[in-house]
């Protein structure tokens, strides 16, 4: 995952914005006492929307912590619970095999850094794994078989979009089922959304370093000059930001609804917004000093 995924803090009430920094902290915690000091590296806003997600109906509760990055500042971070624990073993193996995937396609200065991260998440991973190993077999399936769709240039955004949509989706299968459908879905549209995103917000480096990117093989030059590719872009965005919203409608209403309902329907259209006039890294870079 990749970032993409924020509220927009000031249509936030202030209860909202301090459960969401509640959240964040609570989750960065969770990685590092868990699966160690390296594995808080990669949090990102991603898998605080999904921490959130899987709280369900838990009455969320805070707690004052020493931040583990800063030992001079306490925060205000919400208690463990289930949710929270899969969303840090997800992030850990996540961010893991996506580490492997940077080894196999930089070029080869960037290679041994990516090696040296991979090496220190090594231990949270195989922990992670352990304990989900359903969800360790299904990313390393949709990655290997994204991998084989991207080394045939395939020209289908759906294919290879659906493909990281299964990744994100599998973490509702530790779902009760009458939460599991709605769940499926929605994280299903919320990972072809960050997977299409992503492509767009990638294109100009891409091109650039003759990288694959769906858009690429998808639209032609013209079309992506013209504006051509944006406005069919924006609309299968639209598509699926509407069936993930309606999604979370159906799903039980819990103390983080209005965050939720927040990083939906007003964070993602700003986001893509944002990263369709390359302003993406500045904004993100700005979201990101605001919650630390």
């Amino acid at each position: 995952m990749f970032g993409y995924i924020v509220p927009i803090s000031n249509q936030l009430t202030e209860e909202e914005n301090g459960l969401f920094k509640a959240a964040y902290c609570g989750l960065c915690q969770c990685l590092t006492e868990e699966y160690g000091y390296a594995a808080g590296w990669f949090l990102n806003y991603d898998f605080v929307f999904l921490t959130l997600l899987l709280s369900g109906e838990e009455t969320l509760k805070t707690h004052n912590r020493r931040c583990p990055y800063n030992c001079f500042r306490c925060k205000s971070c919400l208690q463990p619970y289930k949710g929270m624990q899969l969303a840090a073993a997800i992030s850990v193996i996540l961010s893991y095999w996506k580490l492997q995937d940077s080894i196999k396609d930089e070029f080869l200065l960037l290679k041994p850094v990516y090696g040296v991260l991979a090496l220190f998440l090594k231990r949270g991973y195989h922990k992670a794994a352990r304990l989900y190993p359903a969800y360790d077999r299904l990313v390393r399936e949709k990655l290997s078989l994204l991998q084989g769709l991207e080394a045939q240039g395939c020209s289908s955004m759906d294919y290879t979009a659906d493909c990281f949509a299964q990744i994100l989706q599998g973490s509702a299968m530790y779902e009760a089922a009458e939460r599991k459908e709605a769940l499926s879905l929605l994280l299903y549209h919320i990972g072809r959304w960050i997977y299409l995103v992503d492509a767009r917000d990638d294109l100009a480096k891409d091109l650039k370093k003759h990288r694959y990117n769906p858009l690429i093989g998808r639209f032609t030059e013209e079309e992506r000059k013209n504006g051509a590719m944006d406005q069919r872009l924006s609309v299968t965005l639209l598509h699926s930001r509407n069936m993930a919203g309606s999604a979370l409608e159906a799903l039980e209403k819990g103390q983080g609804i209005g965050i939720l309902q927040n990083i939906i329907y007003f964070g993602l259209p700003t986001t893509a917004k944002a990263v369709f006039s390359g302003q993406w890294r500045r904004h993100r870079t700005k979201k990101q000093r605001k919650a630390e």
